[in-house]
């Protein structure tokens, strides 16, 4: 009786991280390709495309509001799909492939005229952010059904932002070596070959994530009109200010990150060092987010994200005052990446709770559409932090190629690196200062599984 039972444990153990790995490497596959888009994207298509900054600008503020409403789309379809893979699991399957496939074109110069390129970079930049959308919404509506179990859903958390940092700090320390290696110092050709190895091995870990996650059936789901869906979100108090600090967060992720190659060539005067300082950004994430389950129990998830964010704040006043030391750069962006990772792994926990609160104060379970809509805003945050990051350059007059600059360009890339960054991560912390779903998610989630109970 004890061996079966001892048995029975392994298994559940052995399952669950399963589970948790396969639901991590998800985000290993989306940051495989998106951390090529966050830091190299700009500059190819300034400096080997050589696309105009303006009409880049112009580029992805035009894709990225249009490209958020299919995140709505996606979201409504996640709460209408029933399937025997569950609600959000098969758009793994089915998305992985495109997604792969836009990554490689997207990188990729085709022998057009000038306006041709422009028009060839919307189409690729367009299917691409189409392709993400219908394998990252799913991540993030998929958790509140993977455990009802809140430490287990920041466990889940912990292990996708692990894998997420794991392939950010593979593309931030590999990806310009492997240019010049496979290009043969052609960048051109060298983007296009990373990419595509890129893409076909984020392809087969969202298989991998497909076949080793499960949903928890649900009770009694039932399709839910649009109008259903904001009345229900109208009321939830607690995403709609998760939703304000969304845009706060991402831009100012967005716009630090398309500066960096910049930042570091042109103001900094060292390239080089824009590797170093990149795989600083992700690998020491990377184990910071490992302390994430235990300071959130004990500080609770609100605290923990002003905190943290209080840490990165610091590491960027640091590598302002450093100017060109790079002892002194490198220290801030250790600072700085310490409190990043923490904030970014309680984020993505903190993102399923507000559909609980959702549930029980209206008694409709959109995680879909929640998930969809803070995507959207996460793409308003990108259409942002482009259209201003292209802004400043075409304002800065940059010369694409040129390692002296005036200094009204020199300025620009400062704002973008670090004056726009510091002012958004203020204004986040602020805002989240009104949220208290803390302090009453207990009394939630019991009254939640007492529901449950008396449908059973």
């Amino acid at each position: 009786m004890e061996t079966t039972q001892t048995n029975q444990l392994k298994r559940k153990r052995l399952m669950k991280w399963q589970q948790r790995i396969g639901y991590g490497v998800s985000d290993l596959a989306c940051n495989l390709i998106w951390q090529m888009i966050s830091l190299y994207l700009l500059y190819f298509y300034t400096d080997i495309m050589h696309l105009n900054a303006a009409s880049i600008s112009l580029m992805f503020v035009v894709t990225r509001f249009v490209d958020g409403i299919t995140d709505l789309l996606v979201g409504y379809l996640i709460d209408h799909t029933n399937t025997r893979w569950g609600k959000s699991r098969p758009y793994f399957l089915f998305g992985a492939i495109p997604f792969a496939l836009f990554a490689f074109l997207c990188f990729n110069v085709p022998d057009f005229s000038a306006s041709g390129k422009l028009a060839y970079a919307y189409v690729t930049y367009f299917g691409l952010s189409l392709a993400y959308t219908l394998v990252n919404v799913p991540m993030a509506s998929i958790l509140p059904s993977l455990t009802n179990d809140t430490e287990e859903r920041t466990a889940l958390s912990t292990s996708r932002k692990f894998f997420a940092f794991l392939g950010a700090t593979i593309v931030s320390s590999t990806a310009l070596t492997l240019v010049a290696f496979f290009g043969n110092d052609n960048e051109r050709v060298g983007f296009k070959i990373v990419m595509g190895i890129f893409g076909i091995v984020g392809c087969l870990l969202f298989f991998f994530t497909f076949f080793s996650v499960r949903e928890l059936p649900t009770q009694g789901s039932k399709s839910l009109s649009l109008k259903t869906v904001f009345h229900s979100l109208k009321q939830n108090k607690p995403w709609l200010i998760f939703a304000v600090n969304i845009l706060f967060m991402w831009t100012s992720f967005f716009i630090q990150s398309s500066a960096l190659v910049y930042y570091f060539t042109v103001v900094v005067g060292n390239k080089a060092l824009s590797i170093t300082v990149a795989t600083i950004m992700s690998i020491v994430p990377m184990f910071a987010n490992f302390f994430v389950p235990i300071l959130a129990k004990k500080i609770g998830k609100r605290n923990l994200y002003t905190l943290s964010s209080s840490i990165q704040l610091l590491g960027l006043v640091i590598i302002m005052f450093a100017d060109k030391a790079v002892s002194g750069i490198l220290f801030g962006a250790f600072i700085s990446a310490i409190g990043y990772g923490i904030k970014e792994s309680i984020y993505f926990s903190m993102q399923a709770d507000p559909v609980d609160y959702g549930e029980w104060k209206t008694g409709v379970n959109v995680s879909g559409s929640l998930s969809a809509i803070n995507g959207f805003l996460g793409k308003v945050a990108q259409a942002i932090s482009g259209g201003l990051a292209g802004a400043l350059l075409a304002w800065g007059m940059y010369q694409p190629g040129e390692a002296i600059q005036n200094g009204k360009a020199l300025f620009a890339i400062q704002a973008m690196y670090l004056y726009v960054p510091m002012i958004l991560i203020i204004c986040s912390i602020i805002t989240m200062q009104f949220y208290n779903l803390d302090k009453i998610y207990p009394k939630i989630k019991a009254e939640l599984e007492e529901r449950k109970e008396n449908e059973q």
